[in-house]
């Protein structure tokens, strides 16, 4: 552990809580917020099945979004040896969350307590997946098989369950990008005759699975199948994916499917309340609730309800740890249609969440920003002399992959918890670089608690620099993969022509099901 942060230190900002005691109160119906503070790469490699990933270095950015309610029950954990977990039970005092608890021993103490770490990213919605397609038998095609029959000329849609940007990246040939979130109502549009054939694809399983299950579950007619593993499964195939693809769901809606999707909802326990409720349950201090609305970028960014957080529902289904912090917290779902929201809610419903939808007009208070040290700008002319006279001493605090790619010349890579390692001695002048302000400003709490008190921020960040037509470096293997503790490289480089990376990938998918045990199967309803 962090010298800085001995037990007795822990003790003054948060209570100690042993694994056997967590594992119980994972399973006692309260509310709970288990967030893992370790970075991305790190959490990815091994976390507790229920954790919901939030770095120490986007702490600040993010905790208020994942947690609203101050006074719920939160459990900070992190590898149980270097004290980022106490470090950040420090910065949540500070932000006013008061019934805080650290995990005794972190991850090492979950293991040695005889209970399991999992790899990957979303896991609860990943595991979801699997189960639905084990209990629900969802319909399948492989690559081969969709491929000859796209050969053949079979009457056949392929709709990529995904959102535009990863559809753009890489898809399978001739599909048309609608997001499981949208296929509700925009599917007839896309295979108005019942005899077509609908096949759902996405990069991997779980998307291609929920997505020709909520077909089937909103009644469709057509014959309806999930292309399993996605583009993986073609790419292991040996078959070429389509690259820029601008395909995406027509603009018509068509709610067609309302009064059997709101029934399939129903059947799952999904209840409809009205704004006046709606708005004192999100004024409520006993109980957090969540005001999310699963509509397209487009339509939110149009108007939408005070307070009202973006999800879209497909991807609300598929990473919701990216949304919702809290377990057993309220989930209120908003749309315009009466269809989208419903089949989302039934969704979550059977992932264990309390879900609702909206009928009416709601309003959600909107969290001040936290309080961080203001810092000056210094422009991008301005550093580069500074760096090129050694007075300034420039951190890079993207990401490690992004330092890579290009990075201003002079600057080191940093990331908030090791911030101590990589300056060493050096208290000097630090210029910080970051494409997010309030990022640079929580690290610059850990500065000044180091001893720097000469910090500045580079104005609009990297590119800004760009723009100056500054000189960049590149690095292919700077920093090392082993200090790239904010990238998880099996998941990323499954997508970048890496076979072995795609085949780990799909594998650890698919043996989800056989690591869980019966408490952790039990938080399911399907």
């Amino acid at each position: 552990m962090d010298p800085g942060f001995r037990r007795g230190d822990i003790r003054k900002m948060a209570r100690l809580v042993s694994s056997p005691t967590l594992k119980s109160w994972l399973a006692d119906g309260q509310e709970l917020a288990l967030l893992d503070v370790r970075e991305a790469g790190e959490f990815g490699e091994g976390h507790l099945f229920h954790a919901i990933p939030l770095p120490y270095s986007r702490l600040e950015a993010d905790i208020e979004r994942l947690v609203p309610r101050k006074t719920a029950r939160v459990v900070l954990l992190d590898d149980g040896d270097s004290g980022v977990a106490a470090r950040a039970a420090r910065r949540a005092a500070a932000l006013g969350y008061g019934d805080l608890h650290v995990l005794d021993g972190g991850t090492a103490g979950w293991t040695a307590a005889g209970f399991t770490l999992f790899k990957g990213v979303n896991l609860p919605s990943k595991t979801f997946g699997e189960l639905v397609e084990h209990q629900r038998h969802t319909p399948r095609i492989t690559a081969p098989e969709l491929k000859a029959r796209v050969e053949r000329g079979d009457d056949l849609v392929i709709v990529d369950g995904r959102p535009l940007a990863e559809h753009r990246k890489m898809t399978i040939p001739g599909s048309t990008c609608c997001p499981n979130g949208e296929l509700a109502v925009r599917i007839r549009a896309l295979a108005p005759d019942p005899k077509t054939t609908v096949v759902v694809n996405c990069a991997g399983r779980t998307r291609s699975i929920i997505g020709a299950q909520t077909l089937i579950d909103m009644g469709l007619p057509n014959p309806v199948m999930a292309l399993e593993n996605g583009t993986q499964g073609w790419f292991l195939a040996g078959f070429k994916l389509e690259n820029g693809s601008t395909r995406r769901y027509p603009e018509r809606r068509d709610p067609a499917h309302a009064a059997q999707t709101r029934e399939h909802a129903k059947r799952h326990g999904v209840r409809w309340i009205d704004g006046a409720k709606a708005t004192a349950w999100l004024a409520s201090l006993a109980r957090t609730t969540y005001l999310l609305d699963v509509r397209t970028e487009e339509e939110f960014a149009a108007g939408h309800l005070p307070g009202a957080v973006h999800a879209p529902g497909g991807q609300l289904v598929q990473a919701t740890d990216q949304w919702v912090g809290v377990r057993h917290a309220r989930l209120l779902l908003v749309d315009d249609d009466g269809v989208r929201a419903p089949m989302i809610a039934a969704w979550l419903r059977q992932m264990g969440h309390d879900a609702y939808v909206i009928e009416g007009n709601a309003e959600a208070a909107t969290p001040p920003a936290p309080a961080l040290p203001e810092l000056p700008v210094i422009e991008p002319r301005s550093l580069a002399a500074r760096i090129a006279a050694g007075t300034i001493h420039a951190l890079d605090l993207r990401s490690s992959q992004a330092y890579r790619r290009g990075h201003p010349a002079g600057a080191s890579w940093a990331i908030r918890p090791r911030l101590a390692q990589t300056l060493g001695d050096y208290r000097g002048a630090v210029a910080l670089i970051a494409d997010e302000e309030m990022i640079a400003r929580s690290a610059a709490v850990d500065l000044r608690e180091l001893g720097v008190e000469d910090i500045a921020m580079l104005k609009d960040g990297f590119a800004a620099w760009r723009k100056a037509g500054l000189r960049i470096d590149t690095s292919a293997a700077e920093p090392p993969d082993g200090d790239c503790i904010d990238y998880l490289f099996f998941v990323h480089d499954r997508h970048d022509g890496n076979a072995a990376a795609a085949r780990q990938y799909l594998a650890w998918e698919t043996g989800l099901l056989d690591q869980l045990d019966a408490q952790e199967r039990a938080s399911f309803r399907i």
